[in-house]
């Protein structure tokens, strides 16, 4: 049967006006599945920390958000030694096994922390049954067993691990921990050497806070140099990138990238946060045994960031992206640490009970300013 033109007209208006709606639907759809990771994927991986209750609740709001924000993962605790090998015999696979599977479900970039650390280390690593330092062989024995058996669970799908973590003690030379105190200078070779056996395919990656410090970049600098004329497998450096409004001196922190990439390593920004509380006694490490009397004075912002320190946090890391972006060669991944402000060790470090706002999403997991002002940059 014939249709009049005006009939004509109003169907193909119908038609076009049905798959305009599909367009913006299709194109509302795409915007909300797209993240931070899409727009920087051809510079380098943003990544996010997650915590063991984070991983074990399991919950499809939060780590769908991950999985569309992020290219990127690590496992904030549980894989360091006190929770994954609390004992002798004892260990715990539960919470890795279900990062690594979701990692592998999301195809991400799986970064395993850590292997060697001071901190967060059971005593009976270090002490015979009597409580007596265990000698140096014995404690090697102990490490390799250690990286041999958590590496090597997931030789061939791990990315890359943290194999030893804030080994040096700022322009002090070697932190004098239990494994430089038994073992000696060596103890980082050993580690790196029982990292590669255990999977020769992950990308190996020394890890530290204040990386850019000039006496503390000289020393590292100085250990790669000799260590690959050894053979050891060190392949990356990841600087944590714990920063401030007002710190570190970004040019500094250029001046490192710039170093340790001199030296054949890949760079990771590992544990990425700005922290906008007043810093106490001067204080900008990151020994987690560090902590200081809380004040109201060191908690300003408790109901609410004002607007002028909101634009200074925004601007601050459009500065560090831009720094990011211009070493994009050098750089493998950008790791924020925590995904939403609420669940950032900032709010208890180094004093328990402020209110931080560090990281890219507020404590509803909404995008922040920031958050779009390092969007902009590559839009």
């Amino acid at each position: 049967m014939a249709i009049s033109r005006r009939q004509f007209v109003l169907q193909s208006a119908a038609v076009y006006t049905a798959l305009a709606s599909i367009k913006v639907n299709a194109l509302a759809k795409a915007v909300e599945e797209t993240g931070i990771k899409d727009l920087y994927k051809h510079d380098f991986h943003i990544g996010t920390a997650i915590s063991g209750s984070n991983m074990r609740a399991s919950d499809s709001s939060f780590l769908g958000l991950v999985s569309r924000e992020f290219s990127a993962i690590t496992m904030e605790n549980s894989m360091k030694w006190e929770r994954i090998h609390p004992t002798p015999e004892r260990w715990d696979w539960e919470t890795a096994d279900k990062f690594v599977d979701f990692g592998e479900k999301h195809n991400m970039y799986m970064l395993g922390h850590v292997l060697v650390w001071h901190s967060q280390v059971p005593d009976w690593v270090f002490q015979d049954e009597k409580g007596k330092l265990i000698s140096r062989e014995a404690l090697l024995k102990r490490m390799g067993s250690h990286i041999g058996n958590l590496a090597g669970r997931y030789a061939g799908r791990m990315t890359a691990w943290d194999v030893v973590n804030e080994a040096i003690d700022e322009d002090k030379g070697w932190r004098k921990s239990p494994w430089f105190n038994t073992i000696g200078a060596d103890f980082m070779d050993h580690a790196f050497n029982f990292a590669h056996d255990a999977d020769p395919k992950a990308h190996l990656v020394y890890n530290d806070y204040n990386m850019q410090n000039p006496a503390k970049r000289a020393f590292l600098v100085d250990y790669i140099r000799k260590a690959k004329k050894r053979g050891v497998p060190i392949q990356g450096v990841g600087l944590q990138g714990h920063v401030g409004l007002d710190f570190p001196n970004i040019q500094e922190f250029e001046d490192s990238i710039e170093a340790y990439a001199a030296e054949g390593m890949r760079i990771h920004i590992t544990e990425f946060d700005m922290d906008v509380l007043p810093v106490a006694w001067e204080f900008m490490g990151a020994e987690i045994s560090t902590n200081f009397e809380y004040s109201d004075e060191l908690n300003p912002y408790a109901d609410g960031l004002p607007a002028a320190v909101e634009q200074r946090l925004n601007d601050r890391y459009v500065e560090f992206f831009k720094l990011f972006l211009k070493h994009r060669d050098k750089i493998e991944r950008v790791t924020l640490w925590g995904t939403g402000d609420g669940e950032s060790w900032k709010n208890n470090f180094p004093v328990v009970g402020r209110t931080n706002y560090p990281l890219l999403f507020d404590r509803e997991y909404k995008r922040k300013p920031c958050y779009d002002a390092i969007a902009a940059l590559k839009k």
